[in-house]
């Protein structure tokens, strides 16, 4: 089993050799405007590009809570687009993160990183305007990604 590392950075900027995937949640309305995703299109345009093409063509794709989508932005770097969020606010339902869809998109993650010889990186994802809890994200991510394995760093941004 790989340790979880937790350091002080930039996810949008691995401390790693080889190929890596960054990987974030991303909401199931299409939006993409606040938070990590900022840091991602400020980098590289085609990760946003991407969702929102698959949000649009969504009849007939995998484009649901649960669904990743992988895009290659270097050669050795890809971004994992993960649907876990609900909508975009908290309501009577609580906050957006969903917990089983971050299970799935974690395991489908793993499924590419290993295929692909990557270590993963990410911030505390869910936790931020999805209003997840670290302490139930972060027992997902080593189950699906340490477990298996798969060198993981998680950042928390200076």
């Amino acid at each position: 089993m790989q340790a979880l590392r937790i350091i002080k950075g930039d996810a949008t900027s691995p401390q790693a050799k080889g190929p890596k995937v960054i990987a974030h949640v991303c909401n199931d309305l299409g939006g993409w405007g606040k938070g990590f995703v900022l840091a991602i299109s400020k980098r590289w345009p085609e990760p946003e590009r991407a969702y929102r093409s698959w949000h649009r063509a969504r009849a007939g794709n995998d484009f649901a809570l649960g669904a990743t989508q992988l895009v290659q932005v270097r050669p050795d770097t890809w971004v994992a687009n993960m649907v876990a969020q609900h909508g975009i606010r908290t309501g009577s339902g609580g906050p957006p993160i969903r917990y089983d869809a971050v299970a799935r998109c974690l395991a489908t993650l793993a499924d590419h990183a290993l295929r692909l010889g990557a270590s993963v990186h990410m911030p505390r994802i869910g936790c931020g305007l999805a209003g997840g809890k670290w302490e139930l994200v972060e027992p997902l991510v080593t189950e699906a990604l340490s477990a298996r394995d798969v060198p993981t760093t998680v950042y928390d941004f200076d």
